[in-house]
């Protein structure tokens, strides 16, 4: 009987080796899906570890959650190369700004993400299973898009919250994912943010995941992600005034330098 199972278990392996082999479709679905798995499975894993470790919501549950994330790249193929871990040493608050492309982003994220930062998302993930009470307990900051006078409430909790307890926020300015090798358009949320705190900006920017990772393509296999950490761009002294030129100034910078990460012409 169980000589039988071990059989049918092979047979099943082999089958899909052999139709990730011959379809990107299947391989595509198979590896999302195993990500997707993943990410439910060690989020309920982190959970209890948080509860048990920190009792509750708090930023520190990041350091629990960031160690777990950083496993995944390993059952993906993935490798990263970083540049400018040294940018995120300012003293005090700061708000992070960084390109946005894909579910892949966590992986991205946890890697370089600084102690005492939580991130800005969308209200939806809260409904997500584990992987909505992982974000929860991690201290993730969230937002109702839909509402544009709700989002600008809590961004201005957000700016002093930030300032009273000394964090940094994470926020992607371009609002969605997007991977088509280049920005969208910034909103001006967490410019206004920065600018209202007073706290300086810090640009992070991963290459393309295009050559790698690509839905309409169903590609999805192994490769290499950079990222740079820009400067910190200071803001003392500005204004609401600032803010469009302050926002102008990072998608410009942002933007250069991910054609140069992924190696195509600006």
């Amino acid at each position: 009987m169980e000589l039988g199972w071990l059989l049918w278990g092979t047979a099943v392996l082999l089958l899909l080796h052999v139709l990730m082999e011959l379809s990107p479709a299947v391989n595509f679905a198979l590896r999302i899906g195993f990500y997707c798995l993943l990410c439910l499975v060690s989020s309920a894993l982190a959970a209890a570890a948080c509860l048990l470790v920190n009792g509750g919501r708090t930023v520190k549950n990041m350091r629990i959650i960031r160690a777990v994330v950083r496993t995944f790249k390993y059952f993906f193929g993935l490798r990263f190369e970083v540049k400018g871990l040294e940018n995120f040493e300012v003293e005090g608050p700061a708000v992070i700004v960084s390109n946005h492309q894909s579910i892949l982003d966590m992986m991205g994220l946890m890697e370089v993400l600084p102690d005492n930062c939580v991130q800005v998302g969308k209200k939806e993930l809260m409904y997500t299973g584990t992987v909505g009470l992982i974000t929860y307990l991690g201290g993730v900051i969230f937002i109702n898009r839909k509402s544009t006078t709700s989002a600008k409430m809590v961004m201005s909790e957000v700016a002093k919250t930030m300032v009273a307890e000394n964090v940094k926020v994470w926020v992607y300015p371009e609002g969605t994912r997007n991977c088509t090798g280049d920005f969208l358009p910034f909103k001006k949320g967490a410019f206004h943010l920065a600018v209202q705190a007073q706290v300086p900006v810090i640009p992070v920017v991963y290459s393309s995941f295009t050559t790698f990772y690509n839905p309409k393509k169903k590609l999805f296999t192994s490769g290499k992600i950079k990222v740079e950490i820009l400067p910190p761009i200071e803001t003392k002294g500005m204004t609401s005034d600032d803010v469009t030129k302050l926002a102008d100034r990072c998608f410009n910078t942002m933007r250069e330098t991910l054609f140069r990460l992924s190696g195509r012409p600006s």
